[in-house]
């Protein structure tokens, strides 16, 4: 699984970031993304699954960052 640490970025630039991501791994396979802020996982989590891929998890795992595992939809 690869991870994608968007820590610090602010919106739109987390999800823009998240996609080129997305074209880099293979249909199917997952990506792990760290963020540090609630906005960023609400904009990633929907705008992924509009373009069809499947939030696997999305949870806070410390004070400040939350994950969000994304399954790439098949092509």
């Amino acid at each position: 699984m690869k991870t994608l640490d968007i820590k610090g970025e602010v919106c739109p630039y987390t999800f823009v970031k998240t996609k080129l991501a997305l074209e880099h791994i293979k249909g199917s396979d997952t990506l792990k993304v760290i963020t540090d802020h609630m906005p960023a996982v609400d904009n990633v989590s929907r705008s992924c699954s509009n373009e069809g891929h499947e939030i696997v998890s999305s949870k806070k795992i410390n004070d400040t960052d939350w994950e969000i595992v994304i399954r790439k939809k098949l092509s």
